[in-house]
């Protein structure tokens, strides 16, 4: 029968959950669509589609002029891009425009195929967009290296600033970026000053409009940067430079259409992969960036933002991009977009952080910033035909070197990948986009291959024992080496084997299990351990189905010292549970039967160990000082996130068996509320094993004298009547604070709760204090001192407070049940066993005797303490006080409460 009593479903608060059709929305579950609602617009979408507005539009020329477009393409582009993208993509605050990405791969098919052409491949990419999106593809994309993503981003800025360099200049980019940089000695010989002063004024005003000190500075920032460099320049530019090359936006009559492509089908169906690759990366990439910027947003952590006050007004929560439904958006902005004869459209990270630092909130942002782009094109054409080309290329050419992210570079070089990084780079500059991504991909691949096949395998002679350490992932490539390493240890002998790596594949594990079982067989010894020195597992298939690590303690102490590292000896210690860091002191008989160990804790009073100071360092001689740790609800979270993500998969089949079947554990365990005390790391066991009782002090009061307190009773009626448990555990341990308090106690202690129940411990100290018993002890050494007496003796007496109860006294009659004294040393990590005799409450000599790794049953084997100083004086309760106290040096004195 289970303690666990099952309760009725409440079908009326199921029932009041809102309904998918009520439009509320539920944690973690989509938006509801809106039904028969209006296009709304907040005012602060409305301040931020004007921003935007105002940096696209010279941005949007800037990248038809760097691609040899038609002018008025680029502006169509922005026009659709943020309208259509901006109403149906995936991404809310992304601003979608020209592709800066694509400048490179436009402008070389404009030279190569001629603008009808491009606007059809552009057509075909748009059309591959929407498929992938709908095959629900997006995801895949960004699964190649970031490396290779960042290096194909970082070649294009590359040749993007390089081919407007020559434009700022006074001259005519080329066609790569290689005869982009060797025209540049050329043009430096026939430099005229207008364009370069032109291009070199927005650049300063581009870098200093940001960075304006004052209140003069705040008020113009809100100008955009871009806007207000070209503005200054085409002013400067009209009083100073009046036959400056300028934008010359021809009328839309003029307008070129997309035409059937002609070319070989080979090289347009690679340029509308080449398109469909780089806009889509882009698009991605910036909608990922977004959610980011939005995140911080809503957290107050924005760079040029003040931190949130109770007074400022909660920024509306935006919604997680759909990267599917992004991409189909985007695919549809280029099929429009290159019908009516626009560039290729992506989204813009540039444009999509000023929306986010603007203050939009929805789509309204970038659906207007369109709007305005589409009555700009029509209503000032005359306007827009002043601004300089050189102002222009100065634009395009800064965003081209901020492709090249030095934050990037950084991650890159961290993770130990700039070797595809710059590959990728030289490619793409050198060989245009597919091979500069194919190079990449490729030495990527190499990268991967050298990493596997790099192991190193030393052998060194340790008195004796060899000690084989292998650095690096065992594959096949290192089976070789690796078995004439092996072959050359003598046959027979101890060998230590120390893993260093992360991957073993099955070639390898063959060769390390064949060479330890030969090893093994022939009386050799052989262990497998990690870099730390901790012992590897057997594999669970191989293990015995009792010994299960069914909560891996992940050393979550290192999240606790920043900086600090843990040795060996701390590793090694650091692999049981997560859960003796939390003093468990629950209530009720029922506790929680089939969770850690079947915990059924008591009710004690809710403190913590006395040894503990509240700056957490123990107070005990002795005992190491605590680091501070985090926050309890920090802690609790991440345990809880830990036991989900690695734990929880291993146990869920076993929990579903003991939720159908019920808990049947065969031991009442009942021990101190010490977080020092992990009972299932202690007694090696699992859900359903323990039925453990938890009290401060480890207490068992005496039936009818617990005024009106009977959980502890209650626990052990049911654990011996109904779960029919085969044996009761009293375990006590070193340093209990309740003990401390016992003896530290005075006559005038106030009756506090933690008084009230101490006071079932006072038994403990009369016996202690009493010529009528022996002295309980460890055997082979005297206690160290009088607070581990008390400790030893308390759980002798809390066994005798056992024998009181009526279901404990009947089972033992009946010979169904045994009971079992046990102390454990926290310091040492050692568990003593009350011998027999002393547990059955028939002998004399109450000795705890050791537990050693390989003897689980030594507590019943007789003990030769012949020549150990006896404090019992033979045997003899009454000539106890004139040997040896445990310090070794007189009698004991006793502490009265």
């Amino acid at each position: 029968m289970s303690a666990c009593v099952r309760i009725r479903h409440d079908h009326t608060a199921r029932s009041s959950r809102p309904s998918r059709a009520s439009g509320i929305k539920r944690p973690h579950s989509p938006p509801p669509p809106r039904r028969g609602g209006r296009f709304r617009i907040a005012g602060a979408d409305l301040s931020a589609s004007i921003t935007v507005f105002l940096i696209a539009v010279p941005m949007s020329l800037g990248l038809a002029v760097a691609m040899d477009a038609p002018l008025e393409a680029g502006l169509i582009a922005a026009a659709l891009g943020g309208i259509v993208a901006g109403l149906l993509g995936g991404t809310p605050l992304q601003v979608s425009g020209p592709s800066a990405g694509l400048t490179v791969v436009t402008a070389e098919l404009i030279q190569i195929y001629g603008w009808p052409t491009t606007c059809a491949i552009t057509i075909g990419a748009g059309l591959l967009q929407i498929l992938l999106g709908s095959l629900r593809a997006a995801r895949g994309a960004l699964a190649v290296s970031p490396a290779i993503v960042h290096g194909t981003l970082a070649g294009i800025g590359v040749a993007i600033a390089l081919a407007q360099l020559c434009i700022v200049l006074g001259g005519s980019p080329q066609s790569s970026a290689v005869a982009n940089a060797f025209a540049l000695p050329d043009q430096l010989g026939r430099l005229s000053p207008a364009a370069p002063l032109i291009g070199a004024l927005t650049i300063t005003v581009l870098v200093v409009w940001p960075r304006l000190p004052g209140r003069i500075g705040r008020a113009v920032r809100r100008l955009p940067a871009a806007l207000a460099s070209v503005a200054i320049a085409t002013a400067v530019a009209a009083v100073t430079a009046p036959g400056i090359a300028r934008v010359d936006l021809p009328s839309w009559r003029s307008h070129a259409l997309p035409e059937l492509p002609q070319g070989p089908i080979l090289a347009l169906a690679t340029a509308v992969f080449t398109v469909l690759l780089v806009a889509s990366l882009e698009s991605l990439l910036a909608a990922v960036a977004v959610d980011k910027l939005t995140a911080d947003r809503a957290g107050g952590r924005t760079a040029d933002s003040a931190p949130p006050s109770p007074a400022t007004p909660a920024v509306p929560a935006v919604q997680r991009s759909d990267l599917d439904r992004e991409l189909r958006g985007q695919g549809l902005a280029n099929v429009l977009s290159g019908l009516l004869g626009g560039l290729p459209v992506s989204g813009g990270a540039v444009r999509s952080s000023a929306n986010v630092r603007a203050g939009a909130t929805g789509r309204a942002a970038t659906v207007l910033h369109g709007v305005w782009v589409l009555l700009a094109a029509g209503l000032l054409v005359t306007a827009l035909e002043w601004i300089p080309l050189a102002a222009l290329a100065a634009l395009v050419m800064v965003v081209g070197f901020q492709m090249v992210s030095f934050a990037h570079i950084r991650n890159v070089h961290r993770h130990r990948e700039f070797l595809v990084y710059g590959a990728t780079i030289t490619g793409v500059v050198l060989f245009g986009v597919l091979k500069g991504v194919a190079m990449g991909i490729a030495v990527a691949l190499a990268v991967a291959l050298h990493r596997l096949a790099r192991t190193k395998i030393t052998v060194t002679d340790q008195n004796g024992q060899h000690l084989v350490i292998v650095r690096g992932q065992l594959t096949f490539l290192a089976v070789p080496r690796l078995s004439r390493a092996l072959g050359e240890l003598p046959r027979g002998g101890d060998a230590v084997v120390e893993l260093d790596g992360f991957f073993m594949d099955h070639a390898a594990y063959e060769t390390i299990q064949d060479w330890s079982d030969a090893q093994t067989a022939q009386g050799g010894r052989v262990v497998f351990t990690g870099r730390s020195g901790g012992r590897i597992a057997e594999p669970a298939s191989a293990a015995h189905s009792c010994c299960r690590p069914w909560t891996p303690w992940r050393n979550h102490h290192c999240h606790d010292r920043p900086g600090q590292p843990i040795g060996a000896p701390q590793a090694a210690t650091m692999a049981a549970f997560p859960s003796g860091e939390h003093l468990t002191t629950d209530q009720g008989p029922t506790g929680s039967g089939t969770a850690e160990s079947g915990t059924a804790d008591a009710p004690g009073p809710h403190a913590a160990d006395a040894t503990t100071s509240p700056t957490g360092r123990s107070d005990t001689p002795g005992e190491e000082a605590a680091v501070p740790r985090r926050t309890g609800a920090h802690r609790l979270v991440s345990g809880l996130s830990s036991f989900q993500r690695n734990t929880a998969p291993l146990v869920r089949d076993e929990l579903a068996r003991l939720a159908r079947e019920g808990q049947r554990p065969s031991q009442l365990f009942i021990t101190c509320a010490d977080s020092r005390l992990v009972t299932s790391m202690i007694t090696a066991s699992g859900p359903g094993d323990l039925f453990t009782v938890r009290n401060v002090g480890n207490l068992v009061p005496l039936p009818g004298t617990e005024a009106g307190d009977d959980s502890v009773g209650a626990a052990i009626e049911y654990a011996v009547d109904v779960l029919k448990v085969e044996s009761i555990t009293v375990c006590g341990h070193s340093g209990c604070g309740a003990m401390q308090a016992l003896m530290s106690a005075k006559p005038d202690t106030p009756q506090t709760s933690l008084w009230r129940w101490l006071r079932y411990g006072l038994p403990s100290l009369e016996r202690m204090t009493s010529r009528h018993h022996a002295w309980a002890r460890i055997s082979g050494r005297l206690p160290a001192d009088a607070m581990e007496q008390l400790c030893l003796t308390n759980v002798v007496q809390q066994l005798d407070h056992l024998r009181a109860h009526e279901s404990v006294a009947r089972r033992l009659a009946e010979g169904a049940l045994q009971l079992h004294g046990m102390y454990f040393h926290v310091g040492e990590a050692q568990a003593y066993l009350l011998a027999e005799g002393a547990s059955a409450g028939s002998g004399i000599d109450e000795v705890f005797n050791r537990v050693g790794p390989g003897d689980p049953y030594n507590h019943a084997r007789p003990y030769d303490i012949t020549g150990l100083s006896d404090p019992t004086g033979a045997g003899d309760p009454d000539d106890r006080g004139a040997s040896a106290g445990p310090s070794g040096s007189g009698e004991l004195e006793p502490t009265s409460a």
